[in-house]
């Protein structure tokens, strides 16, 4: 199975979270792509990404659980899919940032400006159109009932039927992994 994994704000294709999930799944493939900061660059690129890879499945964590669920026509994981960037001024806010991870690219740092939390509103305004009946049904929202950053269950539950709640907060640990996400990758390999 080919995994495309997309991860959060501020992070990396090297984030942890990968490599618990090539730990956990040593039979899949999985791949992490450094995701651009600006969503007029990031959408874009993760869509012809997907084209290219043709994943079995797509596994999205916060912002990138937002990006994951635009990509239709694929299988994919929501893990507390943050739906409204622009709306979390704690986190997405102008200035000049550090990066959690390394990056392909070595970048240490990104800059946040007023124009790129105008393109995230732009994305945002349109993120649920051209959802059709295979993504209804091939889509999972998986959100943690300790999540104090982000809540998007009902708005998830909007559109798609297959939302579950985990015990866990917003971000991804070994144990959400292995007791949550883990299982339902497993079933969706068979």
């Amino acid at each position: 199975m080919k995994i495309i994994y997309f991860h959060g704000y501020g992070s990396s294709g090297a984030t942890g979270t990968v490599d618990s999930l090539r730990k956990l799944l040593p039979e899949c493939e999985i791949i992490a792509p450094d995701i651009p900061v600006d969503p007029q660059e990031a959408l874009p690129f993760l869509k012809e990404f997907c084209r290219e890879q043709q994943p079995d499945l797509v596994i999205g964590t916060s912002m990138g659980g937002m990006y994951a669920q635009q990509m239709f026509g694929f299988r994919k994981i929501c893990v507390n899919p943050a739906f409204n960037m622009s709306h979390m001024s704690k986190v997405l806010k102008t200035g000049t940032h550090k990066f959690f991870n390394g990056r392909k690219d070595n970048a240490k740092e990104f800059t946040i400006t007023r124009e790129t939390i105008q393109h995230f509103n732009m994305m945002e305004r349109l993120q649920f159109k051209g959802i059709t009946d295979f993504d209804r049904e091939n889509t999972w929202g998986l959100f943690g009932i300790h999540d104090d950053q982000v809540n998007c269950y009902d708005l998830f539950k909007k559109y798609y039927k297959n939302a579950q709640r985990f015990e866990g907060g917003h971000r991804l640990n070994e144990d959400v992994l292995r007791k949550v996400v883990i299982p339902l990758v497993r079933k969706l390999e068979n």
